[in-house]
């Protein structure tokens, strides 16, 4: 057997490309702006997760200008050997201190974050209790550990207590959840993972790759929304949303984080984040928070759509973020629906199976600080012509 059998097999791909509804790999030739170009065509981008405006901020690109100028493009190598540079210990203690740990670790990728701290934490003496609907580098990072996967039903709490009450008390226990679920935009329920966590002596992990910057009242994410933010023990954030670059973080107790940056291979193997996109970041993180009012837009952006989408008569599922989807049923709709959007000038992403259930599929929508309301209201018209068009709303 040809270990290559299965590319010449793969026709997935395909069979969309020739019914010409391919909507995967799209080039934008522009800045991730509100409005972004495509094929010479300027398109409403309801696509992205640029949730605070930054990525095209004359500040943000002024600072990473000056930081290739002081230290070239790149670092040349891991954090663990010669890759550590100044700004690397710089955005470090700004996180910690934006998030209130001791500590904090920045890795290439958010991906990488997620890989490596996970599958480090985890030995053969482990479980690890993860949500139905984690994200897919937290489901490989507990592949990649030695411990045990349980997982619980989206957002049951009676299901994890009866899988928590159900471990042996000699197995150490780690809950990972996404604090905002990536695809239907719902929360985390954090008030009732942090009950049980204690109850039963397990520990608690959050990815809030979509909340930093978003959720709580200085942008700190979903345990400062929720309030329990002594009581959860490790936080975990991207770069690629709201903070206007590429990389991640895990914060938490000095110890764990020590132990972590011995240990993550996804860390001490993967070559350092360049200084343009850390430089990035630190000015990211200054104009967050010297300017809330960025948030305060966000989501006045975000409750206008919901509320008019509603109107329209579309199924928004239980979004309660910057993520708004729109459940149009058939995965061929939702490919129909993203090419018909984009000729009528939106930009929105097609979630199908199996990332979602058969017969669920969506377009997945989400906001900019940066979108005005003519933005907003051209968005409208076209997702109303086009949902009548494909039968989705009448």
């Amino acid at each position: 057997m040809d270990v290559f059998q299965k590319c010449f097999d793969f026709r997935a791909a395909n069979a969309i490309r020739e019914i010409g509804l391919y909507p995967y790999f799209r080039v934008i030739s522009s800045a991730q702006d509100p409005v972004v170009t495509i094929d010479g065509h300027e398109l409403v981008m309801l696509g992205s997760n640029n949730y605070l405006g930054l990525t095209n901020h004359p500040e943000v690109k002024e600072a990473a200008v000056q930081a290739v100028r002081e230290y070239g493009s790149g670092a040349a190598g891991s954090r663990f050997l010669n890759g550590t540079l100044k700004i690397h210990i710089e955005l470090e203690k700004m996180l910690a201190e934006f998030i209130g740990r001791e500590a904090a670790l920045v890795f290439s990728t958010g991906f990488q974050v997620n890989l490596g701290t996970i599958s480090c934490l985890l030995d053969r003496r482990d479980l690890v209790f993860l949500d139905a609907l984690d994200h897919a580098c937290i489901i490989d990072g507990a592949r990649l550990g030695f411990g045990r996967t349980v997982k619980y039903k989206h957002n049951d709490m009676k299901d994890l207590e009866e899988r928590l009450a159900a471990a042996d008390d000699e197995k150490g226990k780690l809950i990972v959840t996404d604090g905002v679920f990536s695809m239907e935009g719902d929360l985390a329920d954090l008030p009732g993972l942090v009950e049980l966590k204690e109850k039963y002596g397990a520990r608690l992990m959050v990815d809030d790759a979509h909340a930093v910057g978003v959720f709580g009242a200085h942008g700190r994410g979903t345990a400062e929304h929720f309030g329990v933010e002594e009581r959860v023990d490790l936080m975990m954030g991207t770069f690629s949303k709201s903070l206007a670059a590429v990389g991640g973080y895990i914060a938490g107790d000095a110890t764990i984080i020590d132990y972590i940056k011995h240990s993550a291979r996804s860390l001490i193997f993967s070559a350092s984040p360049p200084p343009a996109s850390v430089a990035s970041v630190l000015k990211a993180i200054e104009i967050l928070k010297r300017e809330p009012e960025r948030r305060e837009r966000l989501w006045e952006n975000t409750a206008y759509m919901k509320k008019e989408f509603v109107n329209l008569g579309f199924d928004t599922g239980n979004s309660d973020s910057p993520v708004i989807p729109l459940v149009v049923g058939e995965d061929l709709t939702a490919f129909q629906m993203t090419k018909r959007l984009q000729e009528e000038g939106v930009f929105a992403n097609p979630v199908v199976s199996p990332a979602v259930p058969p017969g669920r599929a969506m377009m997945r929508t989400s906001y900019m600080a940066t979108h005005t309301r003519e933005h907003l209201d051209r968005s409208l018209e076209a997702f109303a012509k086009v949902g009548r068009e494909m039968g989705v709303i009448s």
